[in-house]
């Protein structure tokens, strides 16, 4: 029965339970009990013999009896066990050594040890374990007085005195060890190491018959007892983890199967041990580990049940029969933890099937009661334990201190789930070893602490590491005072000998092979150490005593001591790794908690504790808590631990209890941190992969944490060098080869003396220093697990036996004890987890145990302080641009895009190299940094793209100055006198008068002001131009640009279709844009357009702005800070909307519209007025107040001069009016203005322009020249008002005198040769416009005035500049949108500069054509400045004032450098020891032939007296111009042309090759490309990491026991001893047989290709972006098939699993790769419409599930229009998470309006994505690839 799997139900089973219980009621408890006992003690004559059955054997009295074991043998003998003993005797007699394997646990041994004690057989034994060399088991060197002696092992002395050799573990040994005992067990010979051999009994007396025994001896032959034999214990493997059997060794044993005993064997064992149990249960209980043991339930991976700890079990259900068989089961086989759910589901079957499901029916134990000794069993104490009511107390060991009752503990606070704990732990410790399982920083220790001070033990704690080897655990060799070698016990024998609780903290951490040295300690209490001590348990031990009537001393002196019967092992451990999720930090560990290691220990889990439980914790621990601040915190961490994303669960890790506490005692103490802030920090968020910090972000916002700003960061080394120079500090800095060793102490050799040197660490413990320790991530992690025990509970052991403890009461009165010093503290540094750094996952292994803090690059403002104080001579421009570019570069490094992070340290470097050498440029000196990537082609095109953007000059030459070529100026001439007309008649009939009225506000409303990022790029990255920089507004294509305005740094653009304000700053990151769609709707029975100008207010309303549409005059004054809206109503109550809607841009006669003058809109007043009307509104912002002013002409056009003074056109005639603003002095005038005409008279110098062509300005400047200004533009000094015009007939017009003087008032005129208004369109159609220029009148001048910088500015069309006169006829022009006129007063000099073409252009023509002469808007921009925004939405920035343009040039050129170009000429000064005659000039050589030293020729170099270079003595240098010595950078580029064609043609030669070869046309070669390029970069930066993490996973160990390579120090004394096998060296480890094989990963791409993928790609390009992702995965993942297994199907309306890629024939060259992305879009546009994208994920989630993998990946490309076809957000979130197994990844093509965001935020983060932008499918699959598909690759 026990070999098959009962299925529940079956006939048969149920058959064999009635049977079963018939037989229990009617036989009772003895009916079992049948059988023949065959062992038989016999006493003859010729001496005492042994039969079993049949065989007899003949005993012979022990010499040292002390070694035969005792108390192994029992009288109730099971039949099974006396044949596996029958079978041994009869080996035994034939002289043959045995092999008993077995399952795990200690049957085994214990028949191996029955069998010894019945022959009265002396035993050697040796638990093997990896760490077991040759010396261990043959002879070992030991020093006494000076001399090496070799001292037997075991192996030689079983053989020399006829014992039994008892291996156990030979699956646990290395390969080459055993070998060694070949010969001993084949012929029984051996040849030691001392010289002497060993020789068979048979051979040795046969020699001796020939030989004297002195002559064998002086041979040094040693006869082999022929008693002497061997039995070998070992696990089969395969089935177990272990090293197989070499063939040799396992020819020369017998082996036998020492099975589980049967059943009914087993069942009168269990019976006998718990007589209060019924026979139904424990029947139960024994048919569930028989079943858990069958070949079918490994079969399906779960492991073997440890069958022999059952009678613990029974132990501990004899006095708690109320107990639930479920939770003992737990305990016994921790199924849910060790075992997926698949295997649950298994052990869950089978426990119903055995009615064993019973944990509702039955309670558990919920608290200890009381603790006390027990009075007349000395070593125990009485624990009463509550289970449902009932008090139950039973005795258990206990230390040596005194009890501590439960709940009395000042640092332990007792929670409901750790009462529980507590008790169950107690019912265990009865009984057997325990361990605890439970994650990271959940109070394991803590617990375990608190258990041992209830039951009064000492604690000793041992902290396990991963290279901890069986002689670090048992122990250590040492050198005594005088040099001899000696072993030290460890602290765990000390511990088993002293009878503490010894506390093994992180047994998941060490190697199985060598925990197996413990099996026996654990099972039996027995030990056997290196120099030959035998610890016995203590019963056999006072057996021993009394047989062998020995005192204590005696068997000490034998070397042989006693376990103290209080003595137990509490183990550590973190749950097993049940599967390689992609989510855990540690995918490298694997499943350690095997069949071998569940026979050692009862297992008891520590849950993760409840909410409230949690919450009552922290609030005991730390009172003064923010009590909402823990709220917070505990309901994001209990949102994160309770989601079944691994993602979220490893973030829940780095929020352990002990991590929570410590940001509770932070918040207590700085409770205005933010918690945000505080958890950011502990999770190292600003390092994790960006799924998982989009995962943390999303938890935290749906927990309404919201973040305040961080304080900036600074460089880690920089923060330690500060924090040491405030205090002592001691620097360590562990590397890849640091062991735990040489983590505490340094071991030498002195005078033939092993001393040990305190490590750093231990010197900064005993001073009170602060250790910091750098690049702890370079040690291997369980070395630096070796800090945990000494920062966590401030206890460590060293190697020389030393230990150090924090507790100064428990050192009193012991030696080698170390305090630590209160001042002492830890400082560790480490790179971040991940790729690049190359490190092991130190904060994963320790995270949780410091107080963590992520130093990021410091932010901009810190960086640029910074790096101030390194170069404070460098321009602060150079520095913005470094910190800038370098800011760019690291958040494309935290992107993915490019994979080495640029850190703080290299522009640090750049800065000072500057600051010492500051003629070297700039762009020259970045190159110190950024050769290293060179030759990365990709990498380098990232570097140069992003330092031109921010304007480093890298790769330009000083020569490259492409400024626009000037022309001269016409003279200036004075064309005419303006005359006031100021009579007072005409004074009189121009009064006008006013009334002011509050407005009416309406609003306001709040719309969303969105941001975009400002993608600015510096324009002088490779030339200097006038362009100082450039960037795009994210416009909509059909919008119509119609007014751009700047103030201080801030621009404005506003745009009317629809009408929407964008604002921006110089330098910001970001462009805010305000969309103002729901206030001017579009009218679709009229079809108005509107159009509108922005003015921007000045203090106290910055940042507001007043804008106007001119139609229907409405005035919105809007704030961009706030959103708000308001509308002005300038007549309240009037309805301002236009009586019919007319289009302004239609070419029928319109009506006037309104306008706004805004030149003193910063002074918060604006003027309106309406064309062709008669009044004019002023609106003062400030008082909320209109001034109406009735005038008694029509308004063509109003210029505000001055404050006070307008200047007015009439619209018939275009005469000009000064409107005057009365001053407040006469009183009789106040709030009347005054209207004056002015006339225009001509010159009489015959100029005869006639008052009726009164030309029309264009721009009329509010400000004055400066004086200065005025003197150069006029050439003549003069100091005056003036007022700057341009009209179309002059270039510029200066007005002196205007407006403040009297008149007349003086014109000076910059005549054109031909008015812009005659000017034809040249050629036919202008550039631009299809039908030519435009009649009618446009919107905007575009005409502007630097009076700084003396220019006027203005935009004009191509078709009317003379291009001939710029441009040399072999020269085509440039393709411009327009040309900026240049007209510089102060050079004379006129410059035609031309504005590219935009790369968009809205569609309507005609009505862009009433905008703008040409395709740009221009204005001011600062002093000397001007920016121009095309009609495309590009922004360019130009210089075009002379000063500045010329600064500009020499910090560029300086950027640059100088020294390129030069010739560099090395001068060496050397004393040539002869006289320096009078100097003289020297003869001329007619030939210039160069001269070198002496003193006769003029120009030579190096000589003395002459003219010359270098030399020493003549009177001045004379150059003759011979190269001194010369390098040239221009002629190391100047490759010759026929080199670089060849280069050339080889390429294409190449490229025409590689496609025959393949078969492939040169056109799909170039649409294949077109794919290709797009994601090149992508797919080179996963390529790399894909290497490296190959690289990484191909890492070597260290390979111990080596007889060559480099000295270990843990083996300096074997060394003194002259071992050989002393060395250690790199290898590669190979796995471990029986550790799981590697199966890829298995990955699945889910593309749409559904027919509106077709239908938008012209939209957005979505479907091409999808074939792009496609071709990054092929390309990316070619050649690492046997990492990766994947395949690609596309879902559409026709169905869900159209195939694209199958995983045998993924595509091998770029033929076939676009043969898949044709089949893409051809499918895309023939399908039938519909969406599957539900069912094909949940198709291929079931599919790949399906698959043997490593991990499986389903990645969903899809676009997120899934509501219109009814699919459910959450219902395609259920889908995405439906199996745990499957990593499920959504990435949407962003729609319609905000469907995708929506999509988003239902489904669960870091598992959707939205790339807005199609650009983002490539880096987004990149993302995901970095972040979860490799963390564990």
């Amino acid at each position: 029965m026990s070999s098959q799997l009962l299925r529940s139900g079956s006939a048969a089973a149920v058959a064999a339970r009635r049977v079963r219980n018939i037989l229990g009621s009617v036989l009772g408890r003895d009916g079992w009990l049948w059988r023949t006992h065959e062992v038989k003690f016999l006493t003859t004559s010729s001496g005492d013999t042994v039969k079993i059955g049949e065989i007899i054997y003949k005993l012979k009295t022990p010499q040292n009896p002390e070694l035969v074991p005792l108390k192994y043998f029992s009288d109730s003998l099971p039949q099974m066990v006396a044949q596996h003993l029958r079978w041994i005797m009869q080996k035994d007699l034939l002289g043959q050594d045995v092999f008993l394997i077995g399952p795990p646990g200690p049957l085994r041994r214990s028949v191996a040890m029955q069998y010894l004690e019945l022959t009265k057989r002396e035993v050697e034994y040796m638990a093997l374990s990896r760490d077991t060399t040759e010396t261990d088991l043959k002879q070992r060197r030991e020093i006494r007085s000076g001399t090496a002696f070799y001292i037997d092992q075991c192996a030689v002395r079983a053989a020399t005195q006829g014992r039994v050799l008892v291996l156990e573990g030979l699956e646990k040994a290395e390969r080459n060890v055993l070998p060694v005992l070949n010969n001993l067990l084949e012929n029984r010979e051996m040849q030691l190491e001392d010289g002497r051999f060993l020789m068979s009994a048979e051979r040795y007396d046969k020699l001796l018959q020939e030989h004297t025994k002195e002559e064998l001896d002086s041979w040094k032959i040693v006869r082999v007892s022929e008693d002497f034999r061997v039995i070998a214990l070992g696990l089969p493997v395969p089935k177990y983890k272990g090293n197989p059997l070499d063939p040799p060794l396992r020819s020369r044993f017998q082996a036998r199967d020492i099975y589980y005993l049967p059943f009914k064997d087993q069942l009168e064992i269990l019976y006998a041990a718990a007589p209060n149990v019924s026979a139904e249960r424990v029947s139960q209980l024994l048919s569930l580990a028989m079943t858990l043991c069958s070949q079918e339930s490994s079969s399906l991976g779960l492991p073997d049940f440890p069958v022999d700890n059952l009678v613990s079990a029974l132990h501990i259900l004899n006095i708690f029969p109320m107990l639930s068989s479920q939770q003992l089961i737990q305990r016994l086989y921790p199924y849910k933890s060790i075992l997926r759910k698949d295997g649950h589901t298994a052990v869950e079957g089978v426990l119903s099937r055995f009615e064993l499901l019973d944990r509702l029916h039955h309670s558990s134990p919920s608290a200890v009661v009381s603790v006390t000794r027990t009075k007349d069993f000395e070593g125990h104490a009485d624990v009463t334990v509550r289970v449902a009511d009932k008090d139950v107390t039973f005795q258990v060991p206990a230390g040596s201190k005194g009890l501590r009752s439960p709940h009395s503990s000042p640092t332990f606070i007792n929670t409901p789930s750790h009462s529980q704990l507590l008790a169950a732990m107690m019912q265990s410790h009865m009984v057997k070893d325990m361990c605890l399982i439970g994650a990271k920083g959940c109070g394991k220790s803590v617990i375990g602490r608190e258990f041992a001070e209830m039951l009064g033990y000492s604690t000793e704690l041992v902290m396990l590491y991963q290279d901890m080897t069986a002689r670090d655990l048992l122990q250590q060799r040492y050198t005594l005072p005088n040099g001899d070698t000696a072993w030290r016990l460890s602290p765990l024998v000390t511990a088993a000998i002293e009878g503490k609780m010894l506390i093994l903290d992180g047994i998941h951490r060490v190697n199985l092979g060598t925990l197996s040295v413990l099996s026996r300690l654990l099972h039996e209490r027995e030990l056997d150490l290196y120099d030959g001590t035998r610890l016995l348990r203590w019963d056999r031990y006072q057996t021993l005593k009394g047989q062998l009537q020995l005192t204590d001393q005696q068997l000490q002196e034998r070397l042989i001591f006693p376990i103290h019967p209080s003595f137990r092992v509490l183990a550590l451990a973190e749950p097993p790794i049940v599967e390689i999720s992609s989510g855990s930090i540690n995918s490298r560990r694997q499943q350690w908690l095997g069949p071998e290691l569940l026979t050692m220990f009862l297992y008891h889990t520590v849950d993760p504790l409840a909410k409230a439980e949690e919450m009552a914790l922290i609030r005991g621990l730390i009172p003064n808590v923010p009590n909402e601040a823990a709220e917070q915190l505990l309901h994001l961490t209990h949102s994160l631990r309770q989601t079944n994303d691994p993602t979220a669960q490893s973030l829940a890790s780095s929020l352990s209890t002990r991590q929570l506490l410590r940001l509770c005692r932070r918040l207590s103490q700085y409770p205005e941190e933010s918690i945000v802030h505080a958890v950011n920090k502990a999770c190292l968020s600003r390092f994790l992969p960006s799924l998982a910090r989009a995962s943390l972000e999303k938890n935290l916002t749906s927990c309404s944490m919201q973040d305040t700003q961080d304080p900036a960061g600074h460089t880690r080394d920089y923060c330690c060098d500060w924090l040491a120079c405030v205090c002592n500090h001691v620097f360590f800095s562990p590397l890849r080869d640091t062991t735990v060793q040489t983590l505490t102490l340094q071991p030498s050799v002195q005078d033939g003396i092993i001393v040990y040197e305190d490590s750093p660490l231990v010197k900064a413990v005993k001073l009170g220093h602060i250790l910091v320790i750098d690049e702890a991530d370079k040690a291997p992690t369980n070395v630096t697990c070796i800090l945990k025990t000494l920062v966590e509970s401030g206890e460590m052991i060293l190697a020389d036996g030393r230990r150090i403890i924090s507790d100064p009461h428990e050192a009193q009165g012991r030696t080698n004890i170390i305090v630590i010093n209160p001042d002492f503290r830890m400082l560790v540094l480490a790179n971040r987890p991940g790729f690049p750094f190359l490190g092991n996952d130190f904060f994963g292994a320790l995270g949780d145990i410091f107080s963590c803090h992520a130093v990021d690059n410091p932010k901009p403002q810190a960086e640029l302080a910074m790096l101030k104080q390194y170069g404070p001579d460098v321009p602060e421009a150079t520095l913005q641009k470094l910190v800038a570019a370098f800011g760019e570069l690291r958040s494309m490094a935290d992107q993915g895009t490019i994979s080495y992070p640029y850190s703080t340290r290299e522009v640090v470097n750049i800065v000072k190299h500057l600051q010492k050498f500051p003629n070297e440029g700039l762009a020259n000196v970045v190159r110190n940094v950024f050769d290293f990537d060179s030759y990365n082609k990709d990498m380098r095109e990232v570097l140069i793209e992003s330092l031109h953007k921010h304007g480093i000059p890298i790769g330009a030459k000083p020569t490259s100055v492409k400024l626009a070529k000037e022309l001269p100026l016409p003279e200036v001439r004075m064309t005419g006198y303006w005359t006031l007309n100021q009579g007072d008649s005409a004074r009189r009939k121009l009064l006008c008068p006013t009334e002011t009225h509050p407005i009416e506000i309406k609003g306001p409303v709040f719309l969303r002001v969105q941001s975009y990022p400002c993608n600015r790029q510096e324009s002088r990255a490779l030339s200097f131009t006038e362009e100082k920089a450039h960037w795009q507004i994210p416009m909509n294509e059909v919008n119509i640009v119609c007014d751009v305005i700047s103030t201080n740094d801030t621009l404005f653009v506003a745009m009317c279709n629809p009408v929407c304000l964008y604002s921006m700053k110089e330098r910001g990151e970001t462009i805010q844009c305000m969309e103002l769609y729901d206030v001017f709707p579009r009218t679709i029975s009229g079809v108005w357009q509107p159009f509108v100008t922005i003015a921007p207010l000045g203090s106290p309303l910055d940042g507001q702005v007043v804008l106007h549409e001119e139609q229907s005059n409405t005035v919105l004054h809007l704030d961009l800070v706030t959103g708000a809206v308001q509308r002005l109503m300038l007549f309240p109550g009037s309805d301002q909307t236009p009586s019919r809607a007319s289009n302004w841009w239609s070419n029928k006669e319109q009506q006037g519209g309104h306008k706004i003058c805004r030149e003193f809109a910063h002074k918060n007043w604006l003027l309106f007025y309406k064309e062709d009307g008669n009044q004019l509104e002023v609106l003062d912002m400030l008082e909320g107040r209109v001034q109406s002013i009735s005038l008694p002409i029509k308004l063509k056009m109003v210029f505000l001069v001055a404050e006070d003074r307008w200047l007015l056109l009439e619209s018939t005639t275009n005469k000009k009016f000064l409107l005057i603003k009365p001053t407040h002095m006469a009183a009789e005038d106040s709030g009347v203005y005054q209207l004056h005409s002015i006339n225009e008279d001509t010159v009489n110098s015959g100029h005869g322009s006639s008052s009726a062509e009164v030309s029309v300005p264009h721009m009329v400047s509010s400000e004055q020249l400066p004086n200065e200004n005025l003197s150069i533009a006029l050439d003549q000094k003069i100091v005056s008002p003036n007022r700057v015009l341009a009209d179309s007939s002059s270039l510029a017009q200066v007005i002196v005198g205007f407006p403040d003087l009297m008149s007349p008032y003086e014109v000076y005129s910059f005549r054109r040769p031909v008015d812009l208004l005659n000017m034809k369109s040249k050629g036919g159609s202008h550039s631009f416009f299809p039908g030519g220029v435009q009649s009618g009148a446009v919107k905007r001048e575009n005409c502007v005035s630097l009076l700084s910088a003396n220019q006027v500015v203005r935009a004009i069309p191509p078709n009317k500049v003379h291009l001939n006169d710029i441009y040399s006829k072999d020269v085509t022009p440039p393709m411009a949108s327009a040309y900026l006129e240049v007209t510089d007063l102060t050079s004379k000099k006129l410059k035609y500069i031309p504005v590219p073409r935009s790369k968009t252009r809205s569609p309507y023509t005609n009505w862009l054509s009433k905008v703008s002469e040409c395709d740009v808007l221009v204005a001011t921009f600062g002093s000397g400045s001007v920016v121009t925004v095309d009609m495309g939405g590009y922004i360019r920035l130009w210089e075009t004032g002379l000063d500045t343009l010329q600064r500009s040039l020499m910090e560029w050129r300086n950027m640059i450098g100088t020294e390129d170009g030069r010739p560099i000429q090395i001068t060496t000064q050397r004393d040539s020891g002869l006289d320096v005659s009078t100097p003289k000039h020297g003869k001329i050589d007619p030939h210039n032939a160069p001269h070198i030293g002496g003193n006769q020729w003029a120009g030579g170099t190096g000589g003395r007296d002459t003219a010359g270079l270098g030399g020493k003595g003549g009177p001045y240098r004379l150059d003759a111009s011979h190269k001194v010595y010369q390098v040239s950078q221009a002629e190391k580029d100047a490759v010759p042309e026929e080199v670089r064609r060849a280069a050339r043609e080889m390429a294409t030669k190449a490229f025409k090759q590689r496609l025959m070869e393949i078969d492939m046309s040169e056109y799909d070669a170039s649409t294949y490309e077109r794919f290709s390029n797009a994601v090149r970069r992508q797919v080179q930066s996963l390529r790399i990491i894909l290497d490296n993490l190959q690289a990484k996973g191909k890492e070597r160990q260290w390979l111990k026991n080596q007889v060559t390579g480099e000295l270990d120090d843990a083996k300096i004394i074997d060394g003194l001893t002259g071992e050989k096998a002393i060395y250690k060296r790199r290898g590669e480890l190979d796995p471990e047989l029986g550790s799981p094989q590697q199966k890829p990963k298995r990955l699945r791409v889910l593309a749409d290709v559904s027919g509106s993928m077709y239908r938008f790609n012209g939209v957005d390009r979505r479907l091409e972006r999808s074939m792009e992702a496609v071709c990054m995965v092929m390309e990316a993942l070619e050649s690492y098939e046997h990492k990766f297994k994947y395949d690609i199907v596309g879902h559409s309306g026709d169905g869900y699993d159209i195939e694209l890629v199958t995983t045998d024939k993924v595509p091998k060259n770029n033929k076939q790769r676009l043969k898949v992305l044709k089949t893409m879009h051809a499918h895309a546009q023939f399908c039938m419409s519909g969406d599957y994208t539900l069912e094909a994920t949940k198709a291929s989630i079931r599919e790949l599930v399906q698959e043997e993998a490593d991990e499986h990946f389903v990645i969903v490309l899809s676009d997120a229009n899934l509501e219109r076809y009814g699919i459910r957000a959450e219902h395609f979130a259920q889908v995405l998470t439906s199996d745990p197994q499957v990593n499920a990844f959504a990435i949407f093509i962003g729609s319609l309006g905000d469907q995708a965001e929506r999509l988003q935020r239902t489904l669960p983060a870091g598992r959707s994505f939205v790339a807005m932008d199609t650009k983002q499918i490539p880096q987004i699959l990149q993302q995901i690839f970095t972040s979860t598909m490799l963390s564990s690759a």
